[in-house]
């Protein structure tokens, strides 16, 4: 019991000895100043800023300290791991810890160069600090920290996550990029090319003063540009250490082009008719359609098997529908209603039509069917609702700007086939589900550990592909689960603040799967009409005339927004799709009247 007390003044007589001993105490600071806490954003204060997760956001309660805190919810095969890269020096020890709540939460090292470190806890329902360590490899310079909680649990929280150790020397920024200039340009796109910089690890690209995308190399495409419309270009240069200034600027002018819907009214109204089946809606012919409807698509063109490609549009029987017109009263209906200026399509898939072009077989049959249906008709082209399976993503399949998948890469050569075969007035539309579409901002194809549903974003490469064919994208904003927005936050069907995120999404760009040096660029206003059901027979998330009104005025005069901050105004975007023609009807023309008084 009394030899502790007796060393404490030896033990403090040592410390003052050593202490005047030349250069311990400056060894001492030196050493102390040299370890620093290297994780960004550990307490999440800035959101997911420097973090890439799965499925996480950020919280204001529960929180270990400040105002925020990640919460992360695994769901399937997905453990929702947040993960960051961290650069180190090589041969240098480093304490990984935070603080989480849950059960089974996870916190660890891995790239290392020695032995990868994680520690976890089952249950920890109030906040619990995970501390481990670990010593990194000769040659390594960079590791990932990441947190993730345990299949088909609940939702678990992180906070407050570090990584003390030496940080790396990092020396000085690289000098700014010379010789910027502007190559091929056309309607949606300028090719940039600039000198090297030495020391330089990547390159910014800005347009007109906002950062829009990175690259590795000396040369960049920016997409997702509107024609005949100036733009400014600048180039920094990055390393470690930071970013450099800006470049000289470069000006391009973009073509003028074809958007391939120049004859659509400046705002449009699209609409499905059930064509091919009756439901509780009742049959609606084509001649009986208000003039109020800009595009018409038939629902449906079906497949004879999923695989086969051969694709048929077979009218509603008169069994099923006794008003059924005539094909001579229908194809004398469709002239009518060109005449008038309206555009008629034919609209391959739908809920039950499953259609995946395997083969090259199957793609030169599914372009000589559609161009049967369309011929026959006299259509002035295709809408493409492919649901369920049609779309998925092979396991190697990661780069939405150059896939490999046949069912993806068959279907974007035959819409471009059928684009070319019938010239610049052919309309091209799709109207895929949020699933395929918005959940890339999180999710594409199986990701980066395995997975996850091949199906996640599997429209994105088909809509990169053909942007500058694609008149109408007009993404079905109904029969969705949460789907997160780019703050970050999830967002749910049932009022304007879903319709505002989701549109904005597709008008702003975002980063395929959280990685900011793949964006999926925006889309011009002209090309996007917001997918909403006319009724609430007609789909979830039916929304009332009041909530259409706000959802156009924030998106078109930045007025009457929700909580959603949207990242422009777009008073040119194209209009309204619903599903469906029938159901409006059946509601007594609610969509159509909301439509009306708000473009007039």
């Amino acid at each position: 019991m009394d030899r502790p007390r007796r060393t404490r003044p030896v033990l403090a007589a040592l410390t003052a000895v050593l202490l005047t001993v030349p250069g311990i105490t400056a060894l001492s600071s030196a050493a102390r100043a040299a370890d620093a806490d290297l994780a960004r954003n550990g307490g999440f204060e800035s959101g997911l800023d420097g973090w890439s997760c799965t499925a996480g956001t950020t919280v204001n309660s529960p929180v270990h300290s400040g105002s925020s805190a990640l919460q992360a919810t695994p769901a399937g095969s997905d453990d929702a791991q947040c993960a960051q890269t961290v650069t180190v020096q090589p041969n240098a020890q480093y304490t990984l810890s935070g603080y989480v709540r849950g059960s089974y939460v996870y916190l660890g090292a891995s790239g290392t160069g020695t032995t990868d470190v994680s520690t976890w806890t089952q249950s920890a329902p109030d906040w619990q600090k995970l501390t481990t360590t670990f010593t990194t490899g000769a040659a390594t310079t960079k590791v990932t920290i990441y947190t993730h909680g345990w299949y088909g649990t609940g939702a678990y929280y992180a906070d407050d996550v570090s990584l003390l150790g030496p940080g790396a020397s990092t020396g000085q920024p690289p000098a700014a990029p010379t010789g910027l200039k502007a190559g091929t340009v056309t309607s949606s796109s300028v090719a940039l090319s600039w000198s090297a910089v030495t020391g330089a690890t990547s390159y910014a690209i800005y347009r007109d003063g906002t950062k829009v995308q990175t690259a590795s190399g000396t040369s960049a495409t920016v997409s997702g540009l509107s024609p005949s419309t100036a733009y400014s270009f600048q180039v920094t240069a990055v390393n470690d250490a930071g970013e450099s200034a800006k470049s000289a600027a470069v000006t391009a002018t973009t073509t003028a082009g074809s958007t391939g819907s120049s004859d659509l009214p400046t705002h449009a109204l699209v609409g499905y008719l059930h064509a091919s089946f009756a439901n509780g809606s009742g049959y609606t012919r084509l001649a009986d359609v208000p003039d109020s409807w800009d595009v018409i698509d038939l629902a449906f063109g079906e497949p004879t098997s999923t695989t086969s490609g051969d694709i048929r549009f077979n009218r509603c029987p008169v069994s099923e529908c006794p008003n059924v017109e005539s094909d001579a009263d229908f194809k004398a209906a469709v002239k009518a209603k060109q005449a008038a200026g309206k555009k008629v399509l034919i609209s391959i898939g739908g809920a039950n039509g499953q259609v995946q072009l395997t083969t090259t077989a199957a793609r030169d049959t599914f372009v000589s069917s559609v161009s049967s249906i369309i011929d026959t008709y006299g259509l002035d082209g295709l809408d493409i609702d492919f649901e369920g399976h049609s779309l998925s993503l092979n396991a190697d399949d990661t780069d939405f700007k150059n896939p490999k998948t046949p069912v993806i890469v068959n279907l974007i050569s035959a819409l471009k086939t059928l684009k070319a075969k019938y010239g610049t007035k052919f309309v091209l539309s799709m109207a895929p589900e949020t699933f395929f579409v918005q959940m890339g901002y999180q999710y594409y194809g199986t990701g980066k550990w395995g997975g996850q549903d091949p199906r996640c974003g599997a429209y994105l490469p088909v809509i990169y592909a053909l942007r500058d064919d694609l008149t109408l994208l007009h993404v079905q904003d109904y029969n969705s689960g949460p789907i997160m927005g780019l703050d970050n936050q999830y967002h749910s069907m049932g009022g304007a603040d879903f319709h505002i995120a989701m549109t904005d999404m597709l008008l702003t760009g975002f980063p395929v799967a959280g990685d900011a040096n793949n964006v999926f660029p925006p889309l011009r206003p002209d090309q996007v009409a917001i997918g909403m059901p006319a009724s609430t027979n007609a789909g979830n998330g039916y929304v009332a005339p009041a909530e259409v009104v706000k959802t156009l005025d924030c998106l078109t005069k930045k007025s009457n927004c929700g909580s959603y901050g949207t990242h422009g105004t777009w008073p040119a975007l194209r209009g309204l799709m619903t599903w469906s023609v029938n159901w409006d009807r059946y509601s007594n023309w609610e969509f159509q009247r909301t439509f009306d008084g708000y473009f007039g």
